[in-house]
């Protein structure tokens, strides 16, 4: 691997690394944090933790431990699709989140939006209170709105 050298890294007269030499890689960034980004990795984090809530909930429901719960085997196919799904995105979208990396934010919205859509289109297959709706859906503005503001102050 001869032809394969650290960017940046300092070199001493025989062409190897110098000792102590950094590598940008390992560098840590140097822009500072804003107001606006802490607001927004702390509502990311909460956010996490509620859908991991929820994709907890949603395994208890297929593996049948919630009390006076209907058994995820006597419900119909569609319905037991819609759950297996949310019980694999719900967590991964938290991780996501918790990370605050911008595949998380996708995922989330993803789940976020899929089950809002669910919700409305198709009841019979996903049943969500209308409290629990508009929650999600101003979860939804209200990371948009906290994204904007982070990104506007950026600039």
């Amino acid at each position: 691997m001869k032809g394969l050298i650290k960017v940046g890294a300092a070199r001493d007269g025989r062409g190897r690394p110098a000792e102590g030499s950094g590598d940008r890689i390992e560098r840590t960034p140097s822009v500072s944090q804003t107001a606006w980004d802490a607001v927004l990795v702390w509502f990311m984090r909460i956010v996490a933790l509620i859908w991991l809530a929820k994709g907890a909930a949603t395994w208890a429901a297929i593996l049948d431990v919630l009390p006076g719960a209907r058994p995820f085997e006597a419900e119909p196919l569609g319905r037991q699709a819609v759950i297996v799904y949310f019980a694999v995105i719900d967590p991964v979208a938290a991780v996501g989140l918790w990370l605050t990396s911008a595949w998380g934010g996708v995922v989330w919205l993803l789940a976020a939006t899929s089950a809002l859509t669910l919700a409305v289109l198709t009841p019979q297959l996903l049943t969500l209170p209308m409290p629990v709706l508009a929650a999600q859906a101003s979860i939804i503005v209200i990371y948009f709105g906290l994204s904007w503001l982070a990104a506007s102050e950026n600039r």
